[in-house]
């Protein structure tokens, strides 16, 4: 069965953006590209809320184009343009995109049915809202969380409203030079 995994951001705080969604306390910068670069080699299925699909979708389509693009940059470029993306939105439609999948409805059972599915794992980017609601259904298999050194004070928390208790099991941590440290967290189900 394919795993389902969570690749996020956070401030030191928690928060995977300020109040209004900015991003700009997040520094990831090349050595962290590349090292997700490594994740997607793993991984043929993006999966985002509409929010955070829109925003990847305005630069990582022609980033590997650019002059000067890095070699994280046309690494993830490149993946991007192959990975199947599935987006959860009740309002945003897809034309002409064959490697784009909108899902409105009964998102346990579409998900539940695309793990199941012959391929490579499933990766998750950011999209706090949808990650909340696979939490709660505890759908999602195994965590990156990239700890940033920032604190934002107030913003959108990734685990905010959670009711359920989710056990989880350290498999590796990785820092950068940045300061930012990554988690990686298996589900224990046992």
């Amino acid at each position: 069965m394919r795993k389902l995994i969570l690749v996020v951001h956070t401030s030191l705080d928690g928060f995977v953006a300020g109040q209004k969604g900015e991003l700009d306390g997040f520094d990831a910068g090349e050595e962290n590209l590349i090292f997700v670069g490594k994740l997607t080699k793993e991984a043929d299925t993006a999966l985002f809320g509409r929010i955070s699909y829109e925003l990847l979708e305005s630069y990582w389509p022609t980033a590997k184009d650019r002059p000067k693009a890095s070699k994280g940059e046309i690494l993830y470029s490149k993946w991007y343009n192959n990975a199947k993306k599935i987006v959860f939105s009740r309002t945003m439609t897809v034309e002409g995109n064959t490697n784009t999948i909108i899902i409105d409805k009964n998102i346990s059972n579409e998900i539940i049915k695309l793990k199941g599915q012959t391929g490579k794992n499933i990766l998750i980017f950011g999209s706090p809202t949808v990650a909340r609601i696979l939490m709660k259904l505890d759908l999602i298999d195994i965590y990156w969380i990239f700890i940033n050194p920032v604190i934002f004070g107030q913003g959108i928390s990734l685990f905010a409203g959670q009711a359920n208790k989710s056990k989880l099991k350290l498999l590796a941590t990785r820092h950068f030079t940045n300061g930012e440290i990554a988690l990686n967290y298996v589900v224990d189900r046992q």
